[in-house]
């Protein structure tokens, strides 16, 4: 499987999204985050972007957010119970597995997702995760688990400049 091919296609569709500003719509909006959709061109569905400033370093987000195995994202992420890395296929692209807790009262089972997730830094400082969904051999579906599917789905951290703050776009499909 040419893991290097799927996750640049990723990275590439992210920044579509990141360029695109038409026929996104507001959901919702808190004095820090603002979430909007639009229809999906892949699937019957929508497309979700989340955007809002923090007051803080970019080195100091990613440290939070970064797809990494004890990362700290599985500490204040409660959609996140485990990240593992399955495979390490190049210095910036790798075969992940994540795991989700059950929600609303065990009703919903917990969930597992194997993707393929590339990491990169642009030279304006922009950091970049963005990952699709892959099968693996050495990650076959856990009795425990809902087999979780991502489309192309990732996040950016865009230093303002001037300021040490830091936007953040998270483009999904939830």
């Amino acid at each position: 499987m040419d893991y290097v091919g799927l996750a640049e296609a990723a990275a590439a569709k992210m920044g579509l999204y990141r360029r695109d500003p038409g026929g996104w719509r507001g959901c919702r909006r808190t004095g820090e985050v603002a979430v909007s959709w639009r229809p999906s061109a892949e699937f019957a569905g929508n497309i979700y972007r989340g955007e809002g400033t923090v007051p803080a370093s970019a080195a100091d987000v990613w440290e939070c957010i970064k797809p990494a195995p004890g990362g700290l994202r599985a500490q204040w992420d409660q959609n996140v119970k485990d990240f593992e890395v399955i495979e390490a296929v190049t210095e910036t692209v790798s075969v992940c597995r994540t795991t989700t807790p059950s929600a609303f009262m065990r009703f919903i089972s917990p969930r597992e997702f194997v993707d393929v997730v590339l990491t990169k830094q642009y030279e304006d400082g922009t950091m970049l995760s963005a990952a699709t969904n892959v099968e693996h051999a050495l990650c076959p579906p856990q009795a425990n688990f809902v087999r979780g599917f991502n489309y192309p789905c990732g996040c950016f951290c865009i230093p303002v400049p001037g300021r040490k703050l830091l936007m953040l776009q998270e483009p999904s499909s939830w």
